[in-house]
């Protein structure tokens, strides 16, 4: 083997003192191969920095071992705990996961679908499912398994992995109500292209509509998920008249960020206003007062996520869905409004 050539099976094979067939066999099929026989060819393989042909191992078995994955955007704290659970899932599988963002564009999302799909990946996992119906084509014409995640409707057409988002947010609506607040306002997510922020708004919506509270502009603003576009948006909505007591958040980030807002208005939480977030994620004990949030089993769904993929892609289990529960945890940003409210 010449200094600048790659090492080839054919090198593998004469390192282990086997033949190339057992060395396919070792690195497609190991289970089929004695372990001290797979162990001298695993030796063979790293002492000569052998990779298998991708092509060729997909031709022998009609898989890539690879799965795409599409989400919105790595900005977003509970996309990378849920996707480092999937991660850790697939590699104990054997498969690499692929990753492409779509910043909540439809058009961006189905090129980005396409070109996993060209380059062969066995599976996709997807983050809702609000999306053009086209694409939904595009994946069935394909025939490939697919999953979404981080949403869960009991009459959807395609697997869920995921919970309920407009029921979560109305129990902490119920919740926030249940400390005793009338004057509520909502910082929300983008709502255009993404469904769960569009489902919390609703929750929160059902929530107050039940005791003829109505929410709706100025006391509902829709901002990115950023501590800087939460704290300005807290600033505007405490400056309305009559003032909010309790300021309910698209997500964790979100409330953070009205919680540095508040006390650049002179205001303190929970005294003079209550923030609630979303997610439960590091953030929310990181901040004082700590968050009252939505805690949501991130690394739970993504691990269920990988698993019920990788048993669709072996054709072992059919594509049900599944719900995950969420509950609220209650910290020092919630209490009762304040005296005369």
């Amino acid at each position: 083997m010449g200094t600048n050539t790659a090492p080839t099976l054919h090198d593998v094979a004469r390192r282990a003192g086997v033949s190339t067939a057992t060395v396919s066999r070792s690195l497609n099929l190991p289970d089929r191969v004695r372990p001290q026989t797979r162990a001298r060819v695993e030796l063979a393989v790293a002492e000569l920095g052998y990779t298998p042909h991708f092509g060729g191992r997909a031709l022998v078995s009609n898989r890539t071992n690879t799965v795409g994955a599409v989400i919105p955007t790595m900005e977003n704290a509970i996309f990378a705990r849920g996707l480092q659970a999937m991660q850790d899932e697939f590699t104990a599988g054997g498969v690499t996961m692929l990753v492409a963002t779509s910043y909540y564009d439809a058009e961006r999302e189905a090129e980005q679908i396409r070109t996993l799909l060209a380059r062969g990946v066995d599976g996709l996992v997807l983050i809702g499912q609000a999306r053009p119906d086209s694409t939904y084509q595009m994946l069935q014409a394909r025939n490939i398994p697919f999953l979404l995640v981080w949403i869960y409707h009991s009459d959807s057409s395609y697997p869920c992995v995921g919970f309920d988002n407009r029921g979560a947010a109305r129990a902490m609506a119920e919740q926030v109500l249940a400390s005793g607040h009338r004057r509520v306002a909502m910082i929300s997510g983008l709502t255009a292209g993404n469904d769960r922020a569009a489902e919390r708004v609703a929750g929160v919506c059902d929530a107050l509509a039940a005791r003829d509270i109505p929410l709706e502009p100025p006391y509902l603003v829709e901002k990115p998920y950023t501590l800087d576009d939460g704290g300005e948006a807290a600033k505007t909505l405490l400056a309305l008249d009559p003032r909010p007591t309790a300021i309910i958040c698209g997500n964790d980030v979100q409330a953070a960020g009205a919680l540095r807002g508040s006390r650049e208005a002179g205001l303190a939480v929970p005294r003079d206003v209550s923030i609630v977030g979303f997610d439960d994620i590091d953030l929310a004990v990181a901040v004082e007062p700590a968050l009252t949030t939505v805690r949501v089993p991130h690394r739970r769904m993504g691990r269920a996520a990988a698993k019920l993929l990788l048993q669709l892609i072996a054709k072992v289990q059919s594509p049900e869905s599944i719900r995950f529960d969420t509950r609220i945890i209650q910290r020092g940003s919630l209490s009762a409004p304040p005296d005369g409210y």
